[in-house]
């Protein structure tokens, strides 16, 4: 159990900036997604999640356009 331990362990005080941020980022994302995952999966949101499902396999000429000027 100790080598666990101390597999795990970290140097905090040797942590550069890019660390602090890379970390921070991590775990940022972390808890959006869980926050995604619950919108998606809540029975209350189904309904207008249902509506919207297709959304990516709409034609360009079918989808509603706001300023599609017609190039590709």
């Amino acid at each position: 159990m100790n080598s666990l331990i101390e597999y795990f362990a970290t140097d905090w005080e040797a942590m550069t900036v890019n660390d602090w941020i890379g970390t921070i980022l991590t775990v940022v994302i972390f808890l959006l997604m869980i926050l995604a995952y619950f919108q998606v999966f809540r029975p209350k949101n189904r309904e207008s999640l249902e509506s919207r499902k297709h959304i990516p396999f709409e034609d360009e000429d079918d989808a509603p356009s706001g300023d599609h000027d017609g190039r590709p």
